[in-house]
């Protein structure tokens, strides 16, 4: 078998097109491969499909395949216009590429595999391709699944909010529980910003939405009440943001009292110092010296003792059955926070009474929502956008998710040369 053989077999070269020559640079670690079609070949006009003569040929294009070895691999070809007595010349498209490209099908479903496991970055150190072309092949991969993907509307919803970059700027996150994909990414959170999703289904559509986890934020829960029917009964706030607001108030808690000490000089202060992890984790978890420090901390009389009490007491909230009796739990927690003279936990429990009923929906909608499915497609999420440190924009951290946990239908000829 000689190479021109050997890359027809490799490459998957179909009739009518042949490889003609081959040229291995093991200098450069690099092959080139042309391809031509067989002489006396009609192919389908582009437009009416009917067949037609070869009319002439573009100059030369240079696709980039996969590795031969170590060796990097280049397809050419000049690829041939048809004179069609209806529709006049058109140009044949290559088998092996999708449209415009610069890389086959085959190498362009590495470059988006690689990208499922690494950054872009990444990728081209790799692959050893240039960090336009690499974006390049994500974004029309994520605008032809987009294309494709069929209109539905999950049964059970989450909706969160991630941070592009610093300063406040964010965008909406919908996706389907059930399978842990990213239905919609949207530009900034605000009641329009969710409604815009909404808007595209049927009454009835959104109607079959059985419930949707998200957190206390006040434009999803109007947007969500103005377009889906009885969400009153539906809106699930999720045990992980919650429990999220009642730790980050008891963060504040700790920073506002460690300054003050410092400011007035007291050794006190020294008890809060590297003490954040510890305080914001369970108390089941914190071991060793920090599990010391810990209770040295609980036993003195700081401000932040006493948020760190209310923070535990409020994690066996999530441990009841009972709708009444979880209410009852919520109604006490919330008298203690207010009468706690902290100003961060009066904060979160007046948050909390004021959505009672929308955050018991949490133990009407059991058989519903899991919270291991929130908290599972949180890590996802957080692993994505760490990934893509770099790209602090919308755009980009749209391809990301997209791609990545969008589960976007590609065509079987992505997978194939010809």
């Amino acid at each position: 078998m000689d190479d021109t053989e050997l890359y027809t077999t490799l490459l998957g070269i179909r009739p009518p097109w042949r490889v003609t020559r081959v040229q291995v640079n093991m200098a450069a670690e690099r092959v080139d491969v042309w391809v031509e079609e067989a002489p006396g070949t009609k192919f389908p006009c582009a437009s009416c499909r009917a067949p037609a003569a070869v009319y002439d040929h573009t100059p030369e294009q240079v696709w980039r395949h996969l590795d031969t070895c170590q060796c990097a691999t280049y397809v050419h070809a000049r690829l041939p216009r048809t004179a069609c007595p209806v529709d006049g010349v058109r140009q044949v498209p290559a088998p092996w590429a999708e449209g415009r490209t610069e890389a086959t099908r085959l190498f362009e479903a590495r470059i988006l595999d690689t990208c499922k496991e690494c950054d872009v970055t990444g990728v081209r150190r790799l692959l050893r391709t240039t960090w336009d072309a690499t974006w390049g092949v994500l974004e029309r991969a994520v605008a032809r699944g987009l294309r494709r993907k069929p209109r539905r509307v999950p049964a059970r919803l989450g909706i969160d909010e991630k941070a592009v970059r610093k300063g406040h700027h964010y965008e909406t996150l919908v996706v389907d529980l059930d399978t842990g994909t990213v239905e919609a990414v949207l530009d900034d959170r605000t009641q329009a910003s969710l409604e815009a999703y909404y808007r595209q289904f049927t009454p009835a559509e959104l109607a079959s939405i059985t419930a949707i986890a998200m957190d206390m934020w006040e434009p999803y829960i109007q947007a969500t009440h103005a377009w889906v029917p009885d969400a009153a009964q539906k809106i699930v706030f999720d045990k992980y943001h919650a429990t999220r607001y009642v730790t980050e108030a008891v963060d504040q808690v700790r920073r506002a009292e460690s300054s003050r000490l410092r400011a007035a000089g007291k050794a006190s202060a020294q008890q809060l110092k590297h003490m954040r992890w510890p305080l914001l984790r369970r108390g089941s978890r914190v071991r060793g010296r920090a599990r010391q420090k810990l209770n040295a901390l609980l036993a003195s009389k700081l401000a932040t003792a006493r948020a760190w009490d209310l923070k535990e007491t409020f994690s066996h909230f999530w441990g009841y059955k009972s709708v009444t009796w979880a209410g009852a739990f919520l109604d006490y927690w919330c008298y203690r926070a207010l009468r706690s003279r902290l100003e961060p936990m009066k904060k979160v429990a007046r948050m909390l009474r004021a959505h009672e009923e929308l955050l018991l929906n949490w133990f009407r909608a059991q058989g519903e929502i899991s919270n291991g499915a929130v908290e599972g497609l949180n890590n996802k999420l957080r692993v994505v956008t760490r990934r893509s440190y770099g790209f602090r924009t919308y755009d980009a951290m749209e391809i990301a998710l997209y791609h990545t946990l969008g589960r976007l239908p590609e065509p079987e000829s992505t997978h194939s040369f010809c």
